[in-house]
């Protein structure tokens, strides 16, 4: 049997470290009058006791966690602080359901960005500071607070950080403790700079604030029910993009360089082939937009090139309504959602890097049908790429795709039309936000589907965040033997 008490241990802290996230929203509800302070108060309170219970009851436990170990606690890390994040919009002024809660909680964790709140526009500032924060350390704060706590706490973080990501994590610095600290500091230092540029570009700084957290993480909540659309200035979308696809790189690379090798970034193979990418669906929705629907070239490049880069990178703001661009559109921004940013980066989704060890295999495997008795060696980032690799690439897209088809079902069997069934659980296992169609496309929201479609959903969001493999490595009766 797994020793459960490193465990606990751990989720405790992170429990706790969380509850000390509800501290900003409490003073920011405080400062303008709004009762629900008192909620985020007796949250605080309450979710600060169960994590403190937690690190008491099994301190001593051990200084270490082991593979099984990493891969529980992570795994119960994203599925029970939603539930703790979800205590202030459940008994806030906004009055949802637990389930709503939960659903609006595992989305900003997640950094999903779907939402199943109206009138965002006149919710309380804590509420919506309370979202934007809640991004903002699933982006990359909870990765980078668990590599940081845990070494402090005397257990092994590095197994936690392997876990979230896919790739392999070169230690530019010698100590997990170092790499959490220099994250954490490139990660305020880009949030600090998004937010001066917003409010340079006009946005009041509680505005800023909220959205460059939520841009950085590429979670995509917004202050408004109109999201980035509500403040109609070019500037603001474009430094928006900027941020979004900052976020979906490497953001050890950013750490190289930064430590003197200015071109770490664009010897990355998949970095640069993301970038390609970036270039390759401006151009062609920019081109559409232009022929197809007359729009200027000006306006073409701005919402064309914002909207598809806020889907790909699986960010979830909008600046218009995309839904209506025709059935082109709908269908190319239905598949990108799939593609996602780098591994290692805020981004979800299937990672570019998987789709380029997909096709140097298939090129590998093509090349060797025409000539058997040759020798081609599939290359990634000039090292030639493992059958393991393969295999688990082949592996995890099968995996992804069939959860992906189930859920659809059970989102289906719930009596939504199959639209809004495959839209909605691709955007919550890709982790974009907003999908495609009338009911979850960008001019709507999640709260008309029901209770049983959320929780699905919220399971989808989950799988997604977590590399499918990390949650479904939990149903093995293996894992479980001693």
């Amino acid at each position: 049997m797994i020793d459960l008490r490193p465990v606990l241990y751990t989720l405790g802290a992170l429990i706790l470290l969380l509850a000390g996230g509800m501290i900003l929203p409490a003073l920011t509800d405080l400062a303008v009058g709004n009762p629900d302070w008192q909620t985020f108060t007796i949250a605080l309170f309450l979710t600060a006791m169960i994590g403190g219970m937690l690190i008491l009851s099994t301190r001593d436990t051990g200084d270490a966690l082991n593979l099984r170990q990493a891969f529980l606690v992570t795994t119960l890390a994203w599925a029970v602080l939603p539930a703790f994040a979800a205590l202030p919009m459940a008994f806030s002024e906004l009055d949802l359901s637990f389930t709503d809660a939960y659903f609006e909680a595992m989305s900003g964790l997640t950094t999903t960005g779907s939402t199943v709140i109206s009138g965002l526009d006149h919710a309380p500032p804590g509420i919506l500071l309370w979202r934007a924060l809640l991004q903002w350390f699933g982006g990359i704060g909870i990765v980078v607070m668990a590599v940081a706590v845990l070494p402090m706490l005397q257990v092994g973080g590095m197994q936690v950080f392997k876990v979230e990501s896919f790739e392999t994590v070169e230690k530019i610095l010698p100590r997990a403790a170092q790499i959490s600290v220099a994250m954490s500091g490139l990660y305020v230092a880009f949030t600090a700079l998004c937010m001066f540029l917003y409010i340079l570009a006009g946005m009041t700084p509680f505005e800023a604030l909220t959205h460059a957290m939520t841009a950085i993480s590429t979670g995509g909540f917004s202050t408004s029910d109109s999201s980035i659309g509500y403040f109609d200035s070019y500037a603001i979308d474009m430094i928006t993009l900027v941020f979004m696809i900052i976020g979906s790189m490497p953001f050890l690379l950013f750490l190289q360089v930064l430590r003197g090798r200015p071109i770490a970034l664009w010897r990355d193979e998949q970095t640069r082939g993301f970038l390609v990418l970036v270039a390759f669906l401006c151009a062609l929705v920019t081109i559409w937009l232009v022929i197809w629907k007359d729009f200027t070239v000006a306006e073409a490049w701005r919402y064309g090139s914002f909207n598809i880069i806020s889907v790909l990178t699986g960010t979830g703001y909008a600046s218009t309504d995309y839904g209506q661009w025709g059935a082109f559109s709908v269908t190319l921004f239905f598949f990108v959602m799939f593609i996602g940013g780098c591994a290692g980066s805020t981004s979800c989704g299937i990672k570019v890097f998987r789709f380029q060890v997909l096709l140097k295999s298939m090129r590998s495997w093509i090349e060797h049908t025409l000539q058997p008795n040759g020798v081609f060696v599939a290359r990634y980032n000039g090292r030639p790429i493992p059958d393991d690799v393969r295999s688990s690439v082949m592996t995890f897209l099968m995996f992804f795709m069939g959860i992906f088809i189930v859920l659809s079902i059970g989102v289906a069997s719930t009596g939504e039309d199959w639209t809004t069934s495959l839209s909605s659980v691709g955007t919550a296992m890709a982790n974009v936000g907003p999908g495609v169609g009338d009911v979850v496309g960008p001019s709507g929201n999640f709260q008309s589907l029901s209770d049983t479609a959320k929780w699905l959903l919220s399971a989808g969001m989950l799988i997604g965040r977590l590399e499918v493999f990390s949650v479904l490595v939990l149903f093995s009766p293996t894992f479980w033997r001693a």
